[in-house]
């Protein structure tokens, strides 16, 4: 039992990682190769601050890894299935935009 409070707790707290819209952008930009902070930046238009802060958190929960190469640091996704899973989520995500436009086009044939 206690090894499935284990996972369910992993769970939980993974997706307590994602839940933040510049981590799952950052993670998005990641999924296309490697990358250093700058070239993150350059995709994002913003500031350092803000993406250095994020990746800190993905790092802390091993969603991300940083391998040092010179002065820079290069950004990987730590786990390639992350890939898979941003992928399923736009596709749930696709679904339910789907059915919403489909309820919404039921409402306004009824109007008409």
């Amino acid at each position: 039992m206690s090894h499935n409070l284990d996972i369910q707790q992993f769970k939980a707290d993974f997706f307590k990682a994602l839940a933040h819209p510049l981590r799952i952008k950052i993670l998005e930009i990641l999924a296309q190769g490697d990358k250093s902070v700058n070239e993150i930046l350059e995709l994002l238009e913003l500031e350092g601050s803000a993406v250095s802060q994020q990746l800190s958190i993905l790092r802390s929960k091993n969603i991300v890894i940083g391998n040092k190469e010179g002065n820079r640091v290069i950004y990987s996704l730590r786990d390639p299935a992350i890939i898979e899973l941003l992928s399923v989520a736009k596709k749930i995500f696709n679904n339910h935009l789907i059915d919403t436009i489909t309820i919404l086009d039921k409402v306004n044939e009824m109007k008409s």
